[in-house]
């Protein structure tokens, strides 16, 4: 109800006069307001967005593009910066002032561990990169720092990660340039995913797809290294090429090198039983000190175990070596001591850095890295919240914000020379078994980096490649899963296609075509399974006596599945000259082409004077397709209601207006 508009400029509620919150509307007091706008505190105050004119128009105020900008980016800023919201996204600040000493010994123990795993993997990734292996610890540590500030999961060890370093050899083609600056672009990317809240495109990709991928992935990888076991050379980038090369080149395998690798992925299978070997009783607390601590020792061993070879090669190398002849195996040479130099990632390669021998502008790098932009970003995402899934212990994992994570430390390596990395589930399992409280463990892992680069660098230069080899196989071997064919196909048969399909695509095209094929397949069989959805017919029998035909659908019905609705409705209707019902109870979603079909529907029942009835329809849908349908349409929501429609409309269809029960 309106008062005095023209004069007063203010509208009553009735619903004031009913409701039982006291609210003072007096005119005059209301009146009495600052000439600012300040109110009195009194009165209902109305919506600014219009103003009325003395003869009741409204009129709306104009407004100035400034101060609509200054509003927006107030609020902005005021969300922004609220507590939850500043939790959320800089997750350091939820648990560092819980720290305390137990979370310290902790993040120190695992720290330290990890990094005594992440040196020799560094540099063994760093050759599955093609690149020297100073640049897979560049990678290793500035990003480690960046992580704790924005790192959502205590677990995540962020550095080089084989299926990552596979990637960008396919991508940058051995180019530590290309490399560099695919590790900026990538981190640009994934920060952008995450500030817009595509963590959820990681859902895409399937269970069976990623183990296609996995799978495929590790033959591959495992495929590149056989080369270093043999002491031989063989370049290519997919699993074909590979073993062609290394079939064409098997005449110069050196014996020396090939009995180092497999000696050194015996011992490194073996040293893998060893975390799991316990002496004394199983219960912890049954055993004596000197059994845990004996048990502790043989645990650290077996973790350490890549850093323990590597440390025994070395030495080994260093003795064997001649100043004539070398050593008798190949060594992965040179590496620059000191810390890399803090700069921009390369933007431009001369003729001589270019391995066409054509001089490339950014954009021409830019465009050599095609769906890798997309692809490695997706595939370091589904490795880091691998991890966080594995060890969250059912609590959710924020896709989003570990996005935002690894992409602000891909940034930050790309500027000390890194490649592309993220977090790796074999460090992540160390991490756990290790101890871990928070993700300041990360800043110990850093650390022994940085002190290797400064102190221990002249020495890397006599590990053997076999051994790097041996390590890298000893991992990704167990990361082929088998297991999971056979109860996906006890579960479901039609799931292995996808899952095999990823896996042969991945074998013989660059693997970015291989996953895009994958999740292509996989939203083909999800589209599919929307345009078909199952409907179970029943005949069935009203309390009156009456039978009927019962149709139950059981998803929502869009504009792919409405046509074969449509058909299949009719066809069961015409076999069984009865009475139809239309169970509804699972269609939780229409849109306008299914409202038209449903017209269509309505008009084929009533040209064959033959009574259709729509059961238990939600009220949303049920406004849409009443405003479509000129013919008779019922809905009706309780069971014993369908005999007084029968009985009302005596089998025919006399009333041409719609109904709604």
């Amino acid at each position: 109800m309106k008062l005095n508009p023209a004069s007063d400029h203010v509208y009553f509620n009735d619903g004031f006069k009913c409701s039982s919150i006291s609210i003072n509307t007096n005119l005059n007091e209301s009146s009495n307001a600052d000439v600012n706008g300040a109110d009195s505190g009194n009165g209902s105050q109305g919506s600014n967005e219009f103003i009325l004119t003395d003869d009741g128009k409204k009129i709306i105020p104009p407004t100035k593009p400034m101060s609509c900008a200054k509003s927006w980016l107030q609020e902005k800023t005021r969300k922004t910066f609220k507590k939850k919201n500043l939790h959320k996204r800089i997750p350091i600040l939820r648990w560092l002032p819980k720290y305390n000493s137990e979370d310290a010994v902790g993040d120190l123990v695992a720290g330290i561990t990890v990094g005594l795993t992440v040196i020799p993997q560094a540099l063994a990734y760093s050759g599955i990169a093609g690149l020297p292996a100073a640049y897979g610890l560049y990678g290793s540590f500035l990003g480690c720092f960046v992580y704790i500030f924005l790192g959502s999961c205590k677990d995540v060890p962020v550095g080089p990660s084989a299926i990552v370093a596979l990637l960008t050899f396919q991508v940058a083609h051995g180019s530590w340039q290309k490399s560099v600056l695919l590790c900026l672009m990538c981190g640009i990317v994934e920060m952008l995913m995450g500030l817009f809240g595509l963590g959820f495109l990681i859902d895409f990709v399937s269970g069976p797809v990623s183990s296609g991928f996995t799978s495929a992935v590790s033959l591959i990888i495992l495929t590149s290294q056989v080369k270093n076991i043999l002491g031989i050379s063989a370049k290519g980038t997919t699993f074909v090429e590979i073993w062609t090369e290394i079939i064409h080149n098997i005449k110069d395998i050196r014996a020396s090198d090939t009995i180092l690798g497999i000696t050194c992925i015996v011992v490194l299978l073996i040293m893998r039983l060893l975390p799991s070997c316990k002496i004394g009783p199983k219960e912890p607390h049954l055993r004596s000190k000197t059994q845990n601590v004996i048990n502790k020792i043989i645990w650290i061993v077996g973790t350490s175990r890549n850093a323990i070879l590597v440390i025994l090669c070395c030495i080994m190398g260093v003795l064997l070596h001649s100043y004539h002849e070398g050593t008798p195996f190949k060594v992965i040479g040179y590496i620059p001591q000191g810390l890399p130099s803090f700069a921009l990632p390369p933007t431009h390669l001369s003729v001589n850095e270019t391995l066409t021998g054509k001089e490339e502008t950014f954009v021409d790098m830019m465009r050599s890295m095609g769906s890798g932009l997309i692809v490695i970003p997706l595939i370091s995402l589904m490795e880091n919240i691998a991890i966080c899934k594995a060890f969250a212990n059912g609590k959710p994992v924020d896709a989003s914000q570990e996005l935002i994570a690894i992409g602000a430390a891909n940034i930050a390596n790309s500027f000390v020379q890194g490649f592309p990395g993220t977090g790796a589930l074999s460090r992540g399992a160390v991490n756990n078994a290790s101890g871990v409280r928070t993700p300041l463990s990360n800043i110990y892992s850093g650390a022994l980096v940085i002190i290797s680069l400064i102190f221990f660098t002249p020495y890397f230069y006599y590990i053997p490649n076999a051994t790097l080899a041996a390590i890298i196989i000893a991992a990704v071997v167990f990361m082929v899963e088998v297991k999971v064919v056979k109860p996906m196909w006890r579960a479901k048969k039609s799931d292995l296609l996808p899952g095999l399909v990823t896996f042969v695509a991945c074998l013989v095209l660059p693997l970015e075509m291989g996953i895009l094929i994958g999740v292509g397949l996989n939203v083909i069989f999800i589209l599919y399974s929307a345009a078909r959805p199952k409907l179970s017919t029943e005949i069935l029998t009203t309390p009156g006596g009456t039978e009927y035909l019962m149709i139950t659908p059981d998803r929502c019905i869009i504009f792919p599945s409405v046509d074969y609705v449509r058909n299949l409705v009719n066809k069961q209707s015409l076999r069984n000259n009865v009475p139809v019902v239309i169970d509804a109870s699972h269609i939780y979603g229409a849109d306008f082409t299914a409202a038209t079909v449903i017209e269509s529907l309505l008009r084929d029942f009533a040209s064959r004077r033959q009574l259709i009835f729509f059961y238990n329809l939600k009220p949303s849908i049920c406004a849409l397709f009443e405003s479509l349908s000129p013919t008779e349409f019922v809905v009706y929501y309780q069971e014993q209601q369908l005999d007084e429609l029968l009985k009302e409309r005596d089998y025919s269809q006399d009333k041409l207006q719609t109904v709604g029960v």
